[in-house]
């Protein structure tokens, strides 16, 4: 199976992440699907944000009117401070602009900083259903459901959210629809409830998945737990993959040796796998695969890519969706877009 390569929150490389013009150009570059991630707004509007702490993400600290939602919350066991979806309507987030997270790595993606709006899920939903008119292709959609156990408390249940948005949809798991998160709870319950899309567990390198750490405290198991085969047996069958990040993937010894065999173990249980995420400047880059000391330089990304695609994986998110396809392609000279 040729692995698909997932537009990260559009095409963030080269355009602010979760913005129109970036999820545009991630469909015209040829992203095989697009990934947003799904927060809420007080009136229950799923907004399209990496986080629900949007101070980094928008220009809402130039914002007078909005100073005073400044705020610090607990959210998932992490203090943070800054501003919140819930705490806006969206009529009110529609008065933000959205900037670049890292524009320090990122130069040319924050050159447009304040272009546009944030967008909704039925905005992409539009986007989506436009591009395919056009061009005659069908892209598919995966949805990162975020901190639903802290948004259920809120009284903004995330997945009741979702259930409404896609319902006359058309979007099903034939055409391409898939939903994630880090808290099994969700995908089970919209499961059960009988939404049609493949539902993947997404795992991080540390920590326990926060539903789980809701309900047991410190006794939680932990995603270190999920991924062994005991792990991996009890997830088959209520999930239909699993997400990890690229580290698991390749653990390098300091030999150089690769080592570790989750695709396989995976692969073997029924479980698909995508990781997260194929970025080719030097600061996410494996230590092996730096060029220079500049963080912001690219390094042998092709190489890295290469590493990761060849471990048999389903899926790839891709921050620059036509450098990761020229990888998988097996294009020797890739052209890619510039930032122009």
């Amino acid at each position: 199976m040729t692995a698909l390569v997932i537009g990260h929150r559009g095409a963030p490389g080269y355009r602010p992440e979760h913005s129109e013009s970036g999820y545009r150009l991630a469909l015209e570059l040829g992203a095989d699907a697009v990934e947003p991630d799904v927060v809420a707004s007080s009136d229950g509007v799923l907004v399209l944000r990496h986080e629900n702490e949007i101070g980094g993400t928008t220009d809402v600290a130039e914002h007078p009117e909005f100073a005073d939602r400044r705020t610090t919350k607990t959210i998932d066991g992490h203090e943070l401070t800054g501003w919140f979806t819930e705490d806006f309507t969206w009529a009110e987030l529609q008065t933000l602009r959205v900037r670049e997270r890292i524009p320090e790595l990122r130069p040319a993606s924050a050159s447009h900083d304040g272009a546009e709006r944030m967008l909704r899920l039925a905005d992409l939903l539009r986007i989506l259903a436009e591009h395919e008119a056009n061009s005659g292709c069908r892209a598919g959609l995966v949805v990162e459901i975020k901190h639903a156990t802290y948004f259920e408390a809120l009284g903004l249940p995330l997945d009741d959210l979702l259930i409404a948005e896609l319902a006359e949809s058309g979007w099903d798991a034939a055409s391409g629809l898939v939903i994630e998160c880090f808290e099994l709870g969700v995908l089970e319950r919209l499961r059960r409830r009988g939404v049609d899309a493949r539902y993947v567990y997404l795992l991080e390198k540390t920590g326990a998945p926060a539903d789980r750490a809701a309900r047991d405290g410190a006794e939680a198991s932990t995603f270190a737990d999920d991924l062994t085969d005991a792990g991996l047996d009890a997830l088959a069958g209520r999930v239909d993959g699993i997400s990890v990040d690229k580290a698991y993937l390749l653990p390098w010894t300091t030999q150089g040796k690769r080592v570790g065999d989750l695709v396989a173990r995976a692969h073997e249980r029924g479980l698909v796998v995508f990781t997260w995420t194929l970025r080719p400047e030097n600061a996410f880059l494996n230590p092996r695969h730096r060029l220079g000391d500049e963080p912001g330089e690219l390094g042998d990304w092709e190489r890295e890519f290469a590493a990761i695609l060849g471990t048999g994986v389903d899926g790839v998110f891709a921050d620059y969706p036509d450098r990761a396809l020229a990888v998988r392609d097996g294009q020797r000279h890739p052209s890619v877009h510039s930032p122009e």
